[in-house]
């Protein structure tokens, strides 16, 4: 279903919440961080309630708060389906937890993320990541983890990322990406593996000893709940339903891969075995801390959606300003409907409209520099930050309940994605895109 158009812009000061959200993920586990972790799903909710009121009693217009609610529901469907199913199976990696055998672990991610998307690999690989490093994991672990699997990995396929999925219903070709971005996807992937072999080098240098044969003992292989694969190939058949069933909506809200993948959560919870869930600490505190977070990012970002949407706000000529632009707030926004509201407004410009298959292949063929610069731009950039795409929080959460010291959120920027992250998306669009 493409993003809702309004009739009538909302005021430019409604972009507030979304803002005052933002601050208060960035800041309040630092300033007050007790109040925070009890109090936050009534701050997420309740800045949410400020943007529903203003459509309900301003604008009167439900459209928009009825779509908010469906895309809600679907990103749930997803990521908290993939979690339990997840959950579900363990695997234990065998060999050694060296920096090699780590990068290696990284890049299988990277290609398994076309695969399965981003979600499901990160859901399926974040716990054994975390398992095989137990002895000298760190943030450094986790934020590179976010890097390569929950994100530029999944470049080049539409399975991998939403933004490329919705592309894809549109009518872009299956494998366009691939055959387009494959450069790009190989540079930053590469470059990403690179500086985590140097710094995870470091990292195992200076652990202790004792901590270092630890970590280079070996582990038998093995994989426990193969059943759940059942589950988790039910899941990634509801996403490439048809179109016409895909925007059949129950209640005007819910869709029906979101109630497959709901159904297909359930069963594998009500068969997994106990024993796996213990030995994966298996909890819903992860995906409830996402569920809050994101009712208030899904409401109070449908303002600054809709402005940009409108077309006012992209005033952009060249592929390499809609690499950066698209990218920018990908990094804050939802990639998948940033994604699509500069796709539109470059196709816009030519004339061109979203909603036709036929316009949407022709802007391909006549435009390949543009629409590999909007697609890489949402999917890379996604790593910008942890709202940036809908794995990296969940990563994050299960990470924090895994006893794991993640950064916060502006030191993941701070320290991660703008030294690191940035240069090397820079030099992408450099090299692939100007």
């Amino acid at each position: 279903m493409p993003p809702f158009i309004a009739a009538v812009l909302p005021s430019y000061w409604m972009v507030l919440p979304f803002a005052a959200l933002l601050l208060c993920i960035a800041l309040m586990p630092l300033m007050a961080a007790h109040f925070w972790e009890h109090h936050y799903p009534k701050v997420a909710v309740g800045l949410g309630l400020v943007t529903a009121s203003y459509y309900v009693g301003v604008q009167h217009d439900w459209h928009p708060l009825l779509h908010a609610a469906h895309e809600y529901i679907s990103f749930m469907a997803l990521i908290g389906s993939l979690f339990v199913i997840s959950g579900g199976i363990s695997i234990r990696v065998q060999g050694e937890a060296t920096p090699f055998r780590n990068t290696i672990f990284l890049a299988i991610g990277a290609v398994l993320a076309n695969v399965i998307g981003t979600t499901g690999a990160s859901m399926l690989m974040i716990r054994p990541w975390i398992r095989m490093n137990k002895y000298r994991v760190t943030g450094l672990h986790i934020v590179f983890f976010i890097f390569v699997v929950s994100n530029c990995g999944g470049a080049l396929t539409p399975i991998g990322d939403p933004p490329l999925f919705l592309g894809f219903l549109r009518g872009v070709p299956f494998w366009w990406v691939l055959q387009h971005g494959l450069t790009g996807w190989c540079i930053s992937v590469t470059l990403l593996l690179a500086v985590f072999y140097f710094l995870d080098v470091r990292n195992f240098r200076r652990a202790p000893k004792s901590v270092r044969d630890k970590e280079t003992a070996n582990e038998e292989f093995g994989i426990r709940g193969l059943p759940n694969l059942v589950f988790l190939g039910i899941v990634l058949t509801a996403v490439f339903l048809p179109k016409s069933v895909q925007e059949t909506l129950i209640g005007g809200v819910l869709s029906v891969p979101a109630l497959v993948m709901i159904t297909a959560a359930a069963g594998s919870f009500f068969t997994a075995k106990r024993e796996i869930h213990e030995a994966n600490d298996f909890n819903f505190g992860p995906v409830k801390e996402v569920g809050y977070l994101f009712i208030g990012i899904f409401l109070t970002m449908i303002p600054a959606l809709q402005i940009l949407q409108s077309g006012q706000a992209v005033q952009i000529s060249t592929p390499i300003g809609y690499y950066f632009a698209t990218g920018g707030l990908s990094a804050f926004l939802d990639n998948a409907p940033t994604y699509l509201s500069f796709l539109a407004a470059a196709m816009g410009a030519e004339q061109l409209s979203v909603d036709s298959p036929a316009d949407v292949l022709s802007f391909a063929a006549a435009h390949p520099q543009t629409l590999l610069a909007i697609s890489l731009g949402a999917v890379f950039f996604g790593a910008g930050s942890y709202i940036g795409n809908g794995p990296n929080f969940m990563v994050k959460a299960i990470a924090d309940k895994s006893k794991v010291h993640t950064p916060d959120f502006l030191r993941y920027i701070w320290q991660f994605a703008l030294p690191i992250l940035l240069p090397i998306l820079i030099f992408v669009g450099w090299v692939v895109i100007r």
